[in-house]
Formats: C-alpha cells, sequence, structure tokens
C-alpha cells in the first residue's frame, strides 16, 4: 500500500556545474550503445557465417542491453539538465521491475554463453548436437522468463510494504534498496531478501566460473601455444564483460545499504547500467575480424536504405 503518490530522483543534481558535460557524455554513451547495438543484431541476421550459437545469444544480450539502458538514459539526461525529476509512484515501480528483470536476465544469457564456450572447447565433436537451434531456443526463452519472474518475486515484496514517504530518492533511476527507505513500516525483512536472493541471481555467476574451470583445464591440455592462444581468445571478451558487470552488481547489492553507500553505489551502478551495454557489443565483436566486415556490410545497407526512402 503506498500513499506516496509520486516521488523525486535527485539523479546528479548536486553536480551542478558538470551538468552540460554529463549531459553530453550519457547521450553519446547511448547513442553509441543503441547504434552498435542495433548494428550487431542486423549483422548476425543478414550474415549467415554468424548465425551460430555465441551469436544468437549476443544478440539477446544486445536487446536487454538496449531495453535495460533505454528505460534509464531518456530520464537520466533530463534529470542532468532539471537538476531531479518527478515521476508517479507507479511509474518508479515499473521502472524497477523492467530493469531489473532486464539486467538478471542479462546474468541468465551470460551463463548461458559460458555453457555454449564450454561445450565449444571441451566437447568440440559434439558441440553442434549438444548446442542445436532447439537447445540455444529453450536457454534464451528461460532466460527471459527466469529473469521476468525473479523480479516479480522481488516487487511484490515491495508490496507488501507502507510507503508513506519521503518523497525523495538520491539515484537516477528507482532501484530497489532507495525505494525501500522510503517505507515508514519494518523493512528489516525485505531489506535482508536481496542478500538472499543474490545467490540464486548469482547462480549463473557461480555456473560460469565453473564452466571457466574446465575450460581453463581443457586449454591447459592443448599442446601448442598457438591453439592454447586460440582456444582462450574465444573466452577473454566474454570473461572481460563477465568480470564488470558482476563486479559492480556485487558491490551494489550485497553491501548492506548506508548513506555512505547509497552515494557510492549511484556512481557503481553507472557501470552495469549504462557502461555495460556499451562495452558489449565492442568487446565481443570489433575484436573479430568478421564482426568487423559484417557491420560495415550492416552500416552500408543502413544507408543505402535510407538513401532508396528519399
Amino acid at each position: 500500500m503506498s500513499t506516496v503518490a509520486y516521488v523525486i530522483l535527485l539523479g546528479f543534481g548536486d553536480i551542478q556545474e558538470g551538468g552540460a558535460f554529463l549531459f553530453s557524455l550519457f547521450l553519446s554513451l547511448y547513442l553509441v550503445t543503441l547504434i552498435s547495438n542495433l548494428l550487431l543484431i542486423l549483422a548476425v541476421q543478414k550474415t549467415s557465417h554468424l548465425q551460430t550459437p555465441m551469436y544468437f545469444f549476443l544478440c539477446h544480450l544486445s536487446c536487454a542491453d538496449v531495453g535495460s539502458i533505454s528505460s534509464i538514459v531518456p530520464q537520466l539526461l533530463w534529470e542532468v539538465l532539471a537538476g531531479g525529476v518527478t515521476i508517479s509512484f507507479s511509474a518508479c515501480m515499473v521502472q524497477l521491475y523492467v530493469v531489473g528483470a532486464l539486467l538478471t536476465v542479462e546474468c541468465f544469457l551470460l551463463g548461458v554463453m559460458s555453457y555454449d564456450r564450454y561445450l565449444a572447447i571441451c566437447w568440440p565433436l559434439r558441440y553442434s548436437v549438444l548446442m542445436d537451434s532447439r537447445v540455444c531456443v529453450k536457454l534464451a526463452v528461460a532466460s527471459w522468463i527466469g529473469g521476468f519472474l525473479f523480479l516479480g518475486v522481488m516487487l511484490a515484496l515491495l508490496a507488501s510494504l507502507t510507503f508513506c514517504g519521503p518523497h525523495i530518492i538520491n539515484h537516477f533511476f528507482c532501484d530497489f534498496f532507495p525505494l525501500v527507505k522510503l517505507s515508514c513500516t519494518d523493512t528489516t525483512i525485505v531489506e535482508k531478501a536481496p542478500f538472499a536472493s543474490s545467490f540464486l541471481s548469482l547462480s549463473p555467476f557461480f555456473w560460469t566460473l565453473l564452466s571457466y574451470g574446465f575450460i581453463l583445464s581443457s586449454i591447459l591440455r592443448i599442446s601448442s601455444s598457438t591453439g592454447r592462444h586460440r582456444a582462450f581468445s574465444t573466452c577473454s571478451s566474454h570473461l572481460i564483460v563477465v568480470s564488470i558487470f558482476y563486479g559492480t552488481l556485487v558491490v551494489v547489492y550485497m553491501t548492506p545499504p548506508s548513506e555512505t553507500t547509497f552515494s557510492l553505489n549511484k556512481i557503481f551502478s553507472l557501470l552495469y547500467t549504462v557502461l555495460t551495454p556499451v562495452l558489449n557489443p565492442l568487446v565481443y565483436s570489433l575484436r573479430n575480424k568478421n564482426v568487423q566486415i559484417a557491420l560495415i556490410k550492416g552500416t552500408y545497407f543502413i544507408v543505402q536504405e535510407v538513401t532508396k526512402a528519399k
């Protein structure tokens, strides 16, 4: 139950002098994220030799990235210009659900991608059978359903609280802990829920660690240094993104909430909500020459279509 009709998101309104710089930075990152992820999806769809399980899951990851950053950055840009923004309480809850669900979907997809790399390196002869198109679709659908169901449980916990103020959230989007602080009832159990649920939401991370344990063992058994380097290069991109994404998530959601951590977590939240979606297509794709060629062709295709439309 809520008697709070609206909330005020402060965002980065306390940084008045750097408002123009932040606006330009966030807008640039947003545009780069949209263009690079959409180009990646187009490149995979238009290039036959990129239609592999890894790039199939990467396209789903791009969709989740575009959805999550689009749920945050347009509002963030307005916060930077206005020094804060006022939204309805129901809209705040919807944003929490959508952003949280898409981030959880990303957790599951990263775990699935680590499993894909494990099969490709440790079971190369059976890879095409173990990771056929039907398995890929089932794993992708399970990731999406699991993400939205998981956040549904967290939203149900919030709905059990009574919200009566204050109306101010010192964050740039409606996150779990800042929203809980608006409650005027006992939140002890609810505040502990993210720590308990983190073991479930971080299960893809533990699965990733287990997969890479087997991968590393398999790579070390390769006698050729060239073969070891080639095998490891197929995993390095995934490891970089996983390290950044989970590193910031652990800092934000596994740290007990306090006034100091709220301010610090606002900075760390930028890494997994804004920076990671930019890095994903760049780290995964631009290191691959085939993808670079496909992206150039995709860009040329878009330019041609735009020219024809004119």
